[in-house]
């Protein structure tokens, strides 16, 4: 009788065990969630500007089309994505374009000096900070799934439950910079001017 007795209570304890594991790993599955749709928001509030961004450009750039065709072609690629992996490979090259369509500023000084232009880079700017920070939460709720799902014993329920690893969302693109002094950066793109 307290053979059955102590076999029960470690039945209980493992069974109180992986109902503990398995909502700490849905939580943070719930987690990851969250953080992306912090990090679409401030992508959409980006890709908002842009139309705003390419007709100020336009009025002073009128034969750079190709640049234009691009950036439209990348936001509406951005905007389409289906999966996770597919809008952070499309951001990617929305921002290069983005970088495209500021340094024609170089080009055209009138347009550098035009007043909706700053105000529209400032306003990127600002986006492209939040989208920063938006981007490092993203990816620490990432790193604290990945690594809870990946851990003994979390990973023979993570495994038998359908639990995958996430990805992170990291860009590779260069900072807006002025002029010859564009460098690679593994950051989130700044205006600078």
């Amino acid at each position: 009788m307290g053979f059955l007795i102590l076999l029960l209570i470690l039945l209980l304890l493992v069974s109180g065990g992986m109902i503990f594991l398995y909502n700490s790993l849905v939580k943070k599955r719930e987690l990851v969630k969250e953080a992306w749709s912090g990090v679409e928001v401030q992508l959409k509030r980006r890709a908002d500007l842009i139309p705003n961004l390419v007709e100020v450009v336009k009025g002073y750039a009128k034969h750079e089309r190709e640049v234009f065709e691009r950036i439209v072609e990348a936001r509406a690629r951005s905007l389409g994505a289906g999966s996770m992996k597919e809008r952070m490979e499309a951001e990617g090259e929305l921002t290069k374009a983005l970088k495209s369509i500021i340094a024609l500023s170089e080009r055209y000084p009138d347009l550098k000096a035009n007043q909706n232009f700053l105000e529209l880079q400032k306003t990127l700017g600002r986006i492209e900070d939040e989208l920063q920070l938006a981007r490092r939460y993203y990816n620490a709720t990432v790193r604290d799934y990945n690594t809870a799902i990946s851990s003994f014993p979390a990973n023979v329920i993570a495994n038998r439950l359908g639990f995958s690893k996430e990805e992170y969302f990291d860009l590779d693109v260069e900072a807006f910079k002025s002029g010859e002094d564009a460098v690679e950066q593994r950051k989130a793109p700044k205006v600078d001017f």
